[in-house]
């Protein structure tokens, strides 16, 4: 009986952390589509490809998880460059372009 409800903890558990992580993903993407618009880029292939995960402090002192994100936006539509985006919980921290040609 035990492991029965310790196996349906788990996988509760997984689920949740898996929808958190897609609404993650999907602000990181808005707001990644948003900046390439404001800076007059081109997103490429509208996808963002998941980094690296780890645990750090908001300026508070609060753990929150950090995720980075991966994609590829354009300048002039010939060259590709990469761009990352780091989320801290849901708040996007910050967004970094490769050097790009105007």
């Amino acid at each position: 009986m035990w492991d029965e409800i310790f196996m349906i903890l788990l996988f509760t558990a997984g689920f949740l952390y898996w929808q958190s992580t897609q609404k993650v993903r999907e602000i990181a993407l808005a707001s990644t589509i948003r900046h390439c618009h404001d800076m007059e880029l081109q997103m490429l292939d509208g996808y963002i490809a998941f980094h690296a995960l780890s645990l750090k402090r908001d300026r508070v002192g609060n753990v929150h998880i950090a995720r980075c994100y991966q994609f590829e936006f354009s300048s002039t539509g010939a060259e590709r460059y990469n761009g990352k985006i780091y989320m801290l919980g849901r708040r996007v921290e910050s967004i970094q372009l490769e050097p790009y040609r105007i």
